[in-house]
């Protein structure tokens, strides 16, 4: 009598059993990691909740009673009323960010196509030019766009010779140089993740769109673009959750006409010595 094979159905299930040895295995190679996310996330985020419902005491000092004011404050309701002043600079604060996002992915597009399409030494070093800045601290490179924007700089001098003012002078502190020092921050972490998606197209379905005689934009929009949402996306992630909470740069480049809510976290943290308030703050955001 012939033995009956077994069904693919028992062979998928058995496949899908983990022996107790290998799971054991997972569990011990997973576990640093977990225990990092744990120790250096997961914990400072729930004393920062905690800290949220706390009270601000005399020169500064964290102190009961657990109370809820420093969210209403940021709603806006205080002892003065209603004053949506918070709900403003995070309004504000997500303009920017939606700025820089799309800023970013309109240069890094063009230079991940240019990039991807080099031969391998040259691609090489072009990566190398876009990771270089990874290298300088923040602070110091929007120093540098200081001295771009500053009043002796070139552009001033053009300013002038185009008309746009009388005298040279200073392009910030100002909206527009907040503008460009995100821009240029962020763009690396929009053409990574584009290159990577730009080098895996399939050109084959550019070449057969082109013999269909489809137009450049059609080629870009139909057959390119579909393929490199996965590298926007991921790009839009890392440029527009940092540039929401960024303070250095706004805080150098635009003073008081740029107050963005990193700023106001960033003053409760250090000057006003309120950190309840920042805590509810830093939670939310």
């Amino acid at each position: 009598m012939r033995d009956r094979a077994p069904s693919p159905l028992l062979i998928r299930a058995g496949e899908m059993l983990t022996p107790p040895g290998e799971l054991g295995r997972s569990l011990l190679l997973a576990g640093p990691g977990m225990l990092w996310v744990t120790t250096l996330l997961l914990l400072p985020s729930l004393i920062l909740f905690l800290y949220s419902f706390l009270s601000r005491g005399d020169f500064g000092r964290i102190q009961l009673p657990l109370t809820l004011d420093n969210y209403l404050r940021i709603l806006g309701y205080g002892p003065l009323g209603w004053t949506p002043v918070y709900w403003q600079i995070m309004g504000r604060s997500l303009v920017v960010a939606v700025i820089t996002t799309l800023g970013s992915a309109l240069l890094a597009y063009p230079l991940s196509f240019y990039i991807a399409t080099q031969n391998e030494r040259t691609r090489n070093l072009l990566l190398t030019l876009v990771v270089i800045p990874f290298w300088t601290n923040l602070v110091i490179r929007t120093y540098a766009w200081m001295l771009i924007l500053g009043p002796d700089s070139l552009l001033a001098w053009i300013a002038v010779q185009l008309g746009f003012s009388s005298e040279q002078v200073a392009l910030y502190p100002s909206s527009l140089a907040v503008y460009l020092g995100m821009i240029y921050t962020f763009l690396p972490y929009m053409v990574l993740p584009l290159y990577t998606s730009v080098e895996r197209l399939d050109w084959t379905l550019v070449e057969a769109a082109q013999d269909l005689y489809a137009n450049q934009w059609q080629v870009f929009w139909r057959i390119m673009f579909p393929q490199t949402v996965p590298g926007l996306v991921a790009g839009a992630i890392l440029v527009g959750i940092p540039a929401f909470g960024m303070f250095v740069v706004s805080d150098l480049l635009g003073g008081s006409k740029a107050i963005l809510i990193g700023n106001v976290i960033q003053q409760q943290f250090g000057a006003s010595l309120d950190y309840p308030f920042g805590a509810a703050l830093s939670f939310l955001v």
